[in-house]
């Protein structure tokens, strides 16, 4: 069974690497769903408005949206019990970092869609 993917800050924007990354993870056999409280579909895939909306078990959660925000969801990413968070360049600041070892989530910030073996500029 394929991981279950998060794509938080997903946009129906091409360029934007939160469209990029729903891409490339589709394309290496994840489970992708989109997180975005203004879209219902994007890239054909299902869109919800939060972590807390998706059915099921959510596995890994890649972020693309600014640390203000991500700082908020943090406790939504606890109580759905996503073991694997990955901050993406971009979306990471000394406020969300320590918001999250106050939480006791574990993070790890660096750019998900290299570490799949993608490169974030093709499409």
């Amino acid at each position: 069974m394929a991981k279950k993917v998060a794509v938080v800050g997903a946009s129906s924007n091409r360029e934007k690497f939160g469209n990029r990354a729903l891409r490339a993870f589709r394309a290496q056999g994840y489970e992708v769903v989109a997180i975005n409280p203004h879209e219902h579909h994007i890239e054909g895939v299902e869109t919800y408005p939060s972590v807390l909306d998706v059915p099921g078990t959510v596995d890994m959660a890649t972020v693309y949206v600014p640390p203000h925000i991500g700082v908020k969801l943090l406790p939504e990413f606890a109580q759905k019990g996503i073991q694997e968070i990955w901050i993406n360049p971009g979306a990471e600041s000394r406020e969300l970092l320590d918001e999250a070892k106050r939480l006791q989530v574990k993070l790890i910030v660096a750019c998900s869609i290299v570490a799949i073996g993608q490169d974030p500029y093709s499409d």
